[in-house]
């Protein structure tokens, strides 16, 4: 059955821009993109996915200034299949070095009937929106969305379709998590044997996590014939995610003896990135998580310990170093300087330029004020809030007292920015956390509905910061807003106020289909 190419490169296709972006609440600000698209750049992922350009005029501004930046990566964007979408898609991505227009249109019994066509009337869509898209650009993706519920003799003929018309890369997305690894591999391979031009062009493959099974069945597709693996930083995406860059790059290099493909990613960057697409998404990665998770590499049980005492190899397949993960411990504190701080930062993934490492030393002063050691936990959560805390931001809090206790009333007396503009308020609430946020939306009225509200310490101990985690919906659209203090009152205030910058954002953005 296995159908394995001479060629053994595997190139990796990065959505967390565009696919990880619609994870419900992982809005991710301008400068963020830029930011996270440069690191993907380094890091040397083949093909950025940096958005979708019809969506709204952010995500169209985000893909054009990442296609001007990008040194190496091919920048990628994606378009729905109708003329309008490829043109605005073209229109962003013409300025890359490497442009590349991904279309697609859903092709299981399901999803024709969305647009109400029959199996003729698509085939002439696609061929119609194919061709139009080769015309623009001489890189072109096709995508069947749902193709792991689509017939298989109309997948043939559709892949088919799409290859005559001019697309050089065809991505076969598994949209649900609906398919198991040898169901993947077999579609692939069949794809490969049986659609004429199969030969010429580089398949792709695209899988959800739904039940669990997204880097196993990337993997299964890649040992079919797949040479394109679509994936994500810590597996960020819609509903259950989508298969994990950091795992498929990690399992094709520890098991290169039974995987033998490669890939040109820098794995030392991984922690780095995985770090950063945490703090601005504000999805943290889980303890357990494979790879980049904050356990992966933390043994507690006595025969583990004494085993990696004697040789790490007993319980580890691969060493920290390999994926950027320092081995450190230095412990900083208000006496520290900048060149201790900018050597932390550099030893966590962080490389600050000048400007950059005069404000976070400024901050970190602060805590260093308020804590007495400040450990690495402490450090990324300030760059956190390095982060979130733009001077953009149209809601900016400046000042905040509250009054609490068992004599109440608990009362909050706050001052904002509001597009400039400042405002000051009082409001008495249940507890100093209710009369914050009923001070706020006193402010700016919205009707938001707060859904989750969460409190972690950062590191142990009574000065310890505290991260505050804030989720919120309106009208279907869902935000998470994060940030740190020693003060968990004044950590939920930025919280609550991150989360509504963002969801300014998501205001703006439309709901396109998704793949």
């Amino acid at each position: 059955m296995k159908h394995i190419k001479k060629q053994d490169n595997v190139l990796i296709f990065d959505t967390t821009l565009r696919d990880g972006e619609q994870s419900p609440g992982a809005t991710m600000s301008h400068a963020e993109k830029l930011e996270i698209a440069e690191l993907l750049d380094e890091m040397g992922v083949d093909i950025i996915e940096a958005g979708f350009p019809i969506a709204s005029e952010g995500d169209f501004q985000a893909v054009s200034e990442i296609s001007k930046r990008a040194k190496s990566s091919v920048i990628c964007g994606l378009s729905r299949a109708n003329f309008r979408d490829i043109d605005r898609c073209w229109e962003a991505v013409q300025h890359a070095l490497k442009p590349r227009i991904h279309t697609f249109i859903g092709t299981s019994p399901l999803h024709r009937q969305i647009p109400n066509l029959s199996k003729d009337e698509m085939a002439d869509v696609i061929h119609d929106t194919v061709t139009h898209a080769r015309n623009l650009c001489d890189n072109v993706q096709w995508s069947p969305m749902d193709a792991t519920r689509t017939e298989l003799d109309y997948l043939y003929r559709v892949v088919e379709i799409a290859i005559k018309a001019g697309a050089s890369t065809i991505n076969i997305p598994d949209t649900v998590g609906y398919t198991a690894p040898r169901e993947c591999a077999n579609l692939i391979d069949a794809l490969i044997k049986n659609v004429p031009g199969a030969d010429a062009v580089t398949f792709a493959t695209h899988c959800h996590n739904d039940l669990g099974m997204a880097t196993a069945n990337a993997l299964a597709a890649v040992e079919a014939g797949a040479r394109q693996i679509e994936c994500t930083i810590n597996g960020l995406g819609e509903r259950a995610g989508n298969t994990a860059l950091e795992e498929v790059v990690m399992a094709l290099r520890v098991r290169n003896d039974i995987m033998p493909f490669q890939t040109s990613i820098d794995s030392t960057k991984l922690m780095n990135i995985s770090r950063r697409v945490a703090t601005v998404s504000g999805f943290q990665v889980q303890y357990n998580k494979a790879i980049v998770g904050k356990n992966a590499f933390a043994h507690e049980s006595g025969i583990h310990q004494d085993g990696m005492l004697k040789n790490a190899e007993t319980f580890e397949i691969m060493r920290p170093e390999d994926i950027g993960l320092a081995e450190t411990n230095l412990v900083l504190g208000k006496h520290s300087g900048r060149a201790a701080l900018r050597a932390r930062l550099k030893d966590l993934g962080f490389d600050l330029g000048d400007n950059q490492l005069k404000d976070v030393f400024v901050r970190f002063k602060d805590l260093a004020d308020r804590k007495k050691e400040i450990y690495d936990d402490d450090l990324l959560a300030l760059m956190h809030n390095s982060s979130s805390d733009a001077e953009h931001d149209s809601l900016q809090m400046k000042s905040l007292k509250v009054v609490c206790g068992t004599d109440g009333p608990q009362t909050a007396e706050l001052k904002m920015s509001i597009d400039g503009v400042e405002s000051f308020i009082e409001a008495s609430g249940d507890g100093p956390v209710d009369s914050v946020f009923k001070a706020v939306k006193t402010l700016f009225p919205h009707q938001a509905k707060l859904q989750l509200y969460q409190v972690h310490a950062v590191t142990e101990g009574t000065d310890a910061q505290a991260t505050v985690t804030v989720r919120m919906e309106e009208n279907g659209k869902i935000v998470v807003g994060q940030s740190s203090d020693t003060d968990t009152v004044v950590a939920s205030a930025k919280a609550y106020v991150n989360a509504l910058n963002k969801l300014l954002v998501r205001r703006q953005k439309k709901a396109p289909e998704v793949i």
